[in-house]
Order: structure tokens, then sequence, then C-alpha cells
């Protein structure tokens, strides 16, 4: 099989950096595309403009807000679908209290000043070892660049997306499940659901990580996903 193409959707205020170590490091085994997920403000929208854009066939990584579209990509297109990653991320709707609270953080934007990643939010997206340092700093970069309108549309995508609960037994893609154990955001228990739900899931639980393992632990998570493309490619 000749090597295959992996599409990389990154999360809410995430760009390419969020990718940066395991495209640069799997590109031995595939060929590298992270899609621009800050132009729509639906999932729907998202996923069509990523299949417009990607190769016709590849495997699929997502992380966190990726993930949401992941799922929507494996609804209009599975059969371009090689094999899936996914990053903790959730296949259920937000919860009322959830989707309250990310309401109330896209009015505050609306009548103030885009804060991107602040301090106190550093601790429900990273493990404590990372509140200060080098993780930090890259995620408050990444999202002063993707920037607060981005950040209305992205939140009214994932308040809208639809419930993935029903589309997990519909899978069979080699499947890659994994999560941090100390994420707060997506819990392991989410990413457990989806590895009940796809048969052809390996669960993972990454130690002493967060909710975005791709930068806080990457060589881990760039060997889970040649892990991955090698169950594809064999």
């Amino acid at each position: 099989m000749p090597k295959p193409a992996i599409v990389f959707l990154p999360g809410l205020l995430c760009d390419a950096r969020i990718w940066r170590d395991q495209a640069d490091e799997i590109a031995d085994l595939a060929d590298p595309f992270i899609a621009d997920l800050t132009l729509d403000e639906s999932v729907d929208a998202i996923a069509v403009r990523v299949l417009s854009s990607a190769p016709d066939r590849f495997v699929l990584a997502g992380i966190s807000m990726g993930g949401y579209v992941a799922f929507e990509i494996m609804r209009q297109a599975p059969e371009r679908v090689l094999g899936l990653a996914l990053f903790d991320t959730s296949a259920a709707p937000d919860t009322p209290a959830r989707a309250a609270r990310r309401r109330a953080g896209m009015d505050s934007l609306k009548v103030g000043r885009f804060a991107g990643v602040t301090r106190k939010l550093l601790p429900e997206l990273v493990h404590e070892r990372h509140l200060d340092g080098p993780v930090a700093t890259e995620l408050q970069a990444m999202a002063a660049r993707v920037g607060g309108e981005a950040f209305l549309r992205q939140q009214q995508a994932i308040l809208d997306r639809p419930d993935s609960r029903l589309l997990l037994p519909l899978i069979s893609v080699p499947t890659l499940v994994a999560v941090g154990d100390r994420d707060v955001l997506t819990p392991p228990a989410d990413s457990l659901d989806i590895h009940i739900g796809i048969r052809t899931s390996q669960f993972v639980l990454i130690r002493d990580c967060g909710h975005l393992p791709a930068i806080e632990q990457p060589q881990e998570t760039t060997e889970l996903l040649k892990g991955l493309l090698k169950r594809i490619v064999a």
C-alpha cells in the first residue's frame, strides 16, 4: 500500500501548531495535511471545507473540537476515511450547564475584548506541570492568532453539533481513542464511551496529561499515531 495521507483536525482556538510535532515526525509514514477549522460556524460546513481540500482517502486525526468535526466527516464521507484517531473529545453534545457556560463566554466577548487563553483557563487545558513554560506560551500564542471572531464561529459550531453517539457503532475503520488522565474538559469517561461504541477501537490513557496531548505529550502522541498507521498499512 502506498504511503497514506493523514488529515489533522485542530481543537478550539488552535491552529496548525497543535499538530506540528506529529506532522513533522510521521512524514516518513504518511503525508500530513493540517486543516483550518476557524472559517465556518457549523461542523457541517467545516467538514465540507475539509473534504473539499483533503486528499481522496486519508487517515483522520482530531483533537477536542477536531473530534467533533471528525465525527461529521464520518457521517458525510466515511468511504474516504482509512482510519481514525480521536484525542480528548466526546461523542455526546454539551450538557445544559456546559452549553450555558459556552454561551456566556460568547456573550462576554461580544461586549468586551478577546482574552484568549487566560491564566485562569490554563488549568482546564493542560496538566499542572505545564501552567508555566513553553506549552502555556504556545497555547496563548495560538489563541491570539486564531482571534475572537473565529472563536465565536467555533463556539457556535460546537454548540450546534449533532449527537454522535448513534454514529459510533457504524464506524468500522481502525480507530485510536486516547485521552489525558487529567483531562477535565472531556474526561476519560467520555473517551471510554467512544471506545465502547466503536468495536474496532483501541483505548489509551495518557499519563500526566491534560486536554491537549499533542502539545503536552508530543512524543507519546506521535508514537500512538505511528501505531495506528502501521495497523492501517499492514
